[in-house]
């Protein structure tokens, strides 16, 4: 299985904040991602995804890394894309995710689930993102 998502970044006081968003089935804090569509590259997916599940359009920096999960005893690869949150998100709760929490990079870390996303976070070199957030 392929999934796209993003490390959405915006500045806040206190330095970078991280969107992070909460499964209510699960209940459990992710980074948002998704399946690709039929026909849909990793960065349209990823583009589409964050926007579904974070409410904000978000514009692609770079290419953030990847993690790998085990579903259903499958394979499921996960591209992801550092990108930054343009203008005020419009989210709405559904039955899919119910919160977005807009955290500093160390609690974030905290709050994720998996170890793969937390491995992907602790590999990000926050200052690198920074010169991308608006001013």
């Amino acid at each position: 299985m392929k999934a796209a998502g993003g490390l959405v970044w915006r500045g806040g006081r206190g330095g970078p904040k991280l969107a992070l968003v909460h499964r209510p089935r699960q209940d459990d804090w992710r980074l948002p991602k998704g399946k690709l569509k039929r026909g849909e590259g990793f960065s349209e997916a990823a583009a589409r995804e964050v926007a579904e599940e974070t409410g904000c359009r978000a514009r692609l920096v770079e290419f953030a890394g990847y993690a790998l999960y085990a579903r259903n005893r499958r394979p499921k690869l996960a591209l992801f894309w550092h990108m930054t949150a343009d203008g005020e998100s419009c989210f709405e709760p559904n039955d899919e995710i119910d919160r977005v929490k807009w955290l500093t990079p160390k609690d974030a870390l905290e709050r994720l689930k998996h170890p793969a996303e937390r491995r992907l976070l602790r590999r990000v070199q926050v200052a690198r993102v920074v010169r991308h957030l608006p001013r």
